[in-house]
């Protein structure tokens, strides 16, 4: 019996978005809850799933504004684990004139890197439809043995695994380190969600066809594939199935911040509904729609985690 729908690990932490100027002419910052696995389960708890998250915060105020605002979204947070030492994670995101973002990171450490493979929860793993993970969780010796433990435990009970890459160079030593874990979780999931800058960094490739046939060749147990596009929109490939659709572009796009996680958040929606055997080219472009309307909701509004689309809201812009 599933307990749960979706478990995430990984980041949650506070997003500062700029919001204007002071009357002194300094920017202002929001804190914003964020972090890219809550921000998908946020998004699959609106369209009536049942979620729970695995990671760490800080004992301080942003920790708890944290816990409350995943309790508030209705995502389990059972397993939030508190640090007694290290702050909780924090993002300064400042937003380009063409809503594109540049984030600095304060995170030497942060919290949600001290997560211990002792704190994974074995059972709710277990007990979930499918397990969701990038590579924040990644980036650090012990954290990395915590996400590596997880994975084990989904693979051991039949957890379809899906995976975003969520490329945040930054954070990494080396963009070499990234990679090697980045391969590593090719090699570990079901459902690969990547975008368009991520997949030609990793496999080379300028086409996006290509870039997928290369990550085929080396993980051929990947089963459905999505690259998104940004303004492009976005496409998804399953077997030898291939589809592409549009952007919804919103004339008062403020930010972009969660778009790719709302989208991530759809798609699973869709493998939870439709399973992952026999899909069609209409299925997946029907997949793609619904996932490409709720992400360009979220770029109308600040932040991500608590303001996502209600499934109406994304039906009536369809």
């Amino acid at each position: 019996m599933n307990e749960f729908d979706v478990v995430a690990l990984g980041e949650l932490l506070i997003d500062f978005t700029e919001n204007g100027k002071s009357d002194q002419g300094n920017p202002l910052f929001e804190a914003n809850p964020g972090g890219a696995p809550c921000n998908v389960l946020a998004m699959l708890e609106r369209l009536g799933k049942k979620t729970a998250f695995i990671g760490k915060v800080g004992r301080d105020f942003f920790g708890e504004q944290l816990r409350e605002a995943l309790t508030e979204t209705g995502i389990d947070a059972s397993a939030l684990r508190v640090d007694e030492r290290v702050h909780t994670t924090l993002a300064l995101v400042h937003t380009q004139p063409d809503g594109d973002r540049d984030f600095s990171f304060y995170r030497d450490p942060g919290a949600d890197m001290m997560l211990s493979e002792e704190e994974i929860p074995e059972e709710m793993i277990a007990k979930a439809r499918i397990f969701h993970f990038g590579t924040l969780s990644m980036t650090h010796e012990g954290v990395r043995g915590a996400t590596k433990r997880a994975l084990e435990i989904a693979k051991k009970n039949g957890v379809t695994v899906s995976f975003d890459p969520n490329l945040r160079p930054p954070l990494w030593p080396s963009l070499d380190a990234a990679r090697e874990q980045v391969l590593y979780g090719l090699g570990h999931c079901d459902v690969l969600k990547i975008s368009d800058n991520e997949i030609q960094w990793i496999t080379g490739e300028t086409d996006y066809d290509d870039g997928v046939k290369w990550i085929r060749e080396r993980y051929p147990q990947i089963s459905l594939i999505l690259v998104s596009l940004g303004k492009e929109g976005s496409r998804a490939y399953y077997g030898d199935e291939a589809a592409e659709e549009p952007a919804v572009l919103q004339e008062n796009t403020v930010e972009t911040t969660g778009a790719g996680d709302t989208f991530c958040g759809c798609v699973l929606n869709y493998v939870l509904e439709h399973g992952l055997t026999g899909l069609t080219g209409e299925n997946l472009k029907e997949m793609l729609r619904f996932a490409n309307a709720a992400a360009s909701l979220i770029t109308t509004r600040k932040g991500a985690l608590r303001v996502m689309p209600q499934k109406r809201e994304v039906e009536s812009l369809l």
